[in-house]
């Protein structure tokens, strides 16, 4: 190899760590449990960079805005740095940044309501605590 072929191989080293998969960077900066939740995500189209719809695959770059779709609202966040592996709770601010609009999360809120207001009128799914009261009646 000649000097040259060396730099070329430092430049792209170099090139590829300023960028990770989104599916991989939604995981770690604790927005999905796991990384194959935000991979299904951007299969159903509900990961959006640039309000266009993205593929797992898709490198994301420090200063990208990424939203994401829940339910009735669209969460909106900023790429502030890229890591490689998950982080702690307490560390998420350091690599991303919520720029979610005020009428958004209120949206989503009014969701939460309304589903409550549906579990509260005994429809639906029980819950796991009430599946456990349930064995422990019928002695399960």
């Amino acid at each position: 190899m000649d000097d040259g072929s060396k730099e070329s191989y430092a430049s792209k080293k170099t090139a590829h760590t300023l960028m990770t998969r989104i599916d991989k960077y939604l995981w770690s900066v604790r927005l999905f449990k796991t990384r194959s939740l935000a991979a299904d995500q951007c299969k159903t189209n509900k990961i959006l960079i640039k309000n266009e719809p993205v593929k797992s695959s898709r490198e994301v770059k420090i200063g990208d805005i990424i939203s994401v779709k829940k339910n009735t609202a669209i969460f909106s966040y900023r790429v502030i740095d890229l890591l490689k592996s998950r982080v702690g709770a307490p560390l998420v601010k350091n690599y991303i940044e919520d720029i979610t609009l005020p009428a958004e999360i209120e949206k989503f809120k009014i969701y939460l309501e309304a589903q409550r207001e549906y579990r509260e009128n005994d429809f639906g799914k029980p819950t796991k605590s009430d599946r456990r009261k349930l064995g422990k009646f019928l002695g399960d």
